[in-house]
């Protein structure tokens, strides 16, 4: 696969998972899109917590900016929805990180 079509299997994979649940988990690690909320990979806290220090994931708050000024996880960038799913290649993310986003 070319590295441009990489990119963009990526990114649409990443947009899949986070319109599933906004609680989805990214990965490079050759995804495979959730059928149903149930088939979304989650991931604990502590699980997050550690990827976040370590540098191996990305936490990615997919709220609106006005809850993400309100309160956030310390480190996680905003990056709403509507964003996403009307700009996904112009997203500003490492694609060989671990992406985990939430929205609650």
């Amino acid at each position: 696969m070319k590295k441009r079509e990489a990119k963009i299997f990526l990114i649409m994979a990443f947009l899949a998972l986070t319109i599933a649940s906004c609680s989805s988990v990214g990965s490079t690690d050759a995804p495979q899109l959730a059928r149903t909320e149930a088939e979304v990979p989650r991931v604990s806290l502590e699980e997050t917590l550690a990827a976040s220090e370590s540098g191996a994931a990305v936490i990615v708050d997919v709220r609106s900016a006005e809850a993400y000024a309100a309160s956030h996880i310390p480190g996680a960038i905003s990056i709403p929805l509507p964003e996403i799913e009307t700009n996904p290649t112009g997203l500003n993310l490492e694609k060989d990180q671990w992406i985990i986003t939430y929205c609650t």
